[in-house]
């Protein structure tokens, strides 16, 4: 226990004094790709600007996907069904010791479920959690608690809403030529050794977590000004009961709800029983937004539910254009190519899986998107899979566990998590290093395994 709360101080400290807000982060990062482009690529000035301002809309499609997972994800997990159902399951850890473990896992698997999903269950179990335990006389550090939280994050790429799995398995995505068809969940999220990797990270995780506590007399408990914040003034809004006009009546009625979500959820069994278990990006907002509808309480209350989840992913939105024009000058320059180029010179057929993960773990600094940096990426480690006999779906999970792997420094996504917590990124950034550290271990050792 002493040792990690000795590994997880220095880091905490350097977080606090030297770490930036992420929009900062993202501009500082601007300037570093610019410099390096320029200095390792033939790109003149003009010509990186030109490549910058390109990609600022090159992922705005993804980006709308994205958006919609995020927000049915948020609304989702604020209906009142899943909320109790979140704050009961608050209520079971009796130590310090189980409410960091036990927000680290429950965040885990709601990150199997959605990344998105994880972010704001993730935020509200981990408010709660330290309420409950406040209550209790019980001392827990609500940094640590919420960075807990962030930690379960670490395997969302492994689970039902990876968008590098997800995107090679959709038809007419732009890889599916140069791979030579689709790569198949069944090969990559339900693969038995991807399923043995998250069950063996979801398990650790939560205990490192745990380790990093800092002594009772270091622990900084949940403030009253976050404790005494309505985090969820929707749910405490009820409908009216006599609405007044039949517009009204029509507005609060849950038979549209029920009607719409019941109807999303018939196309999604229909779905399954003739697809079988074929999922993307798509399929996985329906499936959301058909669970909120079907749990909401009428039309007016899923709207509302959607416009409260806008407040926490304003700066996601702001923020992604200039990641998708750090991404248009590292693929217009060559600098995501020479990159990755790296990492295959010195890979073998075995190890190749392995350097794909060290590569994306590398650019999601600078391209916080499974989706987006497998395009910027995927055809360097495509084209070397080819030529080496490895398999194509231990590169793809290579690249996706690389990029859950550095989410954990990356502050983007962290903005929705903070958000609901009322934290700011500076207060458990440090946490997240020695996180960090602990997957490298799980993640590389495992596909080096799967290589031998």
């Amino acid at each position: 226990m002493r040792l990690l709360q000795a590994i997880a101080r220095p880091f905490v400290v350097f977080v606090e004094r030297f770490y930036p807000d992420p929009l900062i982060f993202a501009i500082v990062l601007t300037g570093l790709v610019f410099a390096l482009a320029f200095s390792l690529t033939p790109a003149g000035p003009l010509d990186l600007v030109v490549y910058w301002g390109d990609g600022l809309q090159r992922l705005l499609a993804f980006m709308a996907q994205i958006s919609i997972t995020l927000i049915t994800a948020h609304a989702l997990a604020h209906t009142d069904p899943v909320r109790r159902a979140l704050i009961a399951l608050s209520r079971i850890p009796k130590t310090a010791f189980a409410a960091y473990a036990f927000t680290c896992f429950i965040a885990g698997l709601s990150s199997l479920i959605s990344w998105a999903f994880c972010l704001v269950a993730g935020a509200l179990v981990a408010r709660e959690v330290a309420v409950q335990a406040r209550e209790r006389g019980i001392k827990v550090d609500y940094a640590l608690l919420v960075a807990s939280a962030y930690g379960g994050l670490v395997i969302w790429h492994m689970g039902y809403s990876g968008s590098a799995p997800l995107f090679v398995a959709t038809p007419g995505n732009a890889m599916e030529a140069a791979i030579g068809g689709l790569i198949p969940v069944s090969e990559t999220i339900l693969a038995p050794w991807n399923i043995a990797l998250a069950l063996i990270t979801l398990i650790t995780i939560p205990v490192v977590c745990a380790l990093m506590a800092p002594p009772a007399r270091e622990v900084i408990e949940i403030s009253d000004h976050v404790q005494s914040q309505q985090d969820d003034p929707v749910a405490a809004t009820p409908d009216s009961d006599e609405p007044e006009t039949l517009a009204q009546k029509l507005d609060g009625a849950r038979f549209f709800t029920l009607a719409l979500g019941g109807l999303l959820a018939l196309y999604l069994v229909n779905w399954f029983a003739t697809k079988g278990l074929k999922l993307n990006l798509n399929i996985v907002n329906w499936t959301f937004l058909a669970s909120g509808l079907l749990l909401s309480r009428s039309a007016a209350h899923y709207v509302r539910l959607v416009a409260h989840a806008s407040a926490t992913v304003g700066q996601v939105l702001i923020q992604y254009p200039f990641y998708a024009g750090i991404m248009g000058i590292m693929a217009g320059s060559g600098l995501a190519s020479l990159m990755a180029g790296w990492f295959t010179s010195v890979a073998s057929a075995e190890t190749l899986p392995f350097w794909a993960f060290l590569s994306g773990g590398l650019i999601n600094l600078f391209v916080p998107s499974g989706g987006g940096q497998w395009v910027v990426q995927g055809p360097i480690f495509i084209e070397a899979a080819k030529a080496l006999g490895t398999t194509p779906a231990h590169i793809v999970m290579g690249v996706a566990y690389g990029d859950q792997w550095t989410n954990m420094i990356q502050p983007f996504w962290t903005i929705p998590m903070l958000a609901i917590a009322g934290l700011h990124m500076r207060a458990i950034m440090g946490y997240c290093f020695v996180i960090l550290i602990a997957t490298f271990f799980i993640f590389g050792g495992g596909l080096l395994y799967l290589g031998a």
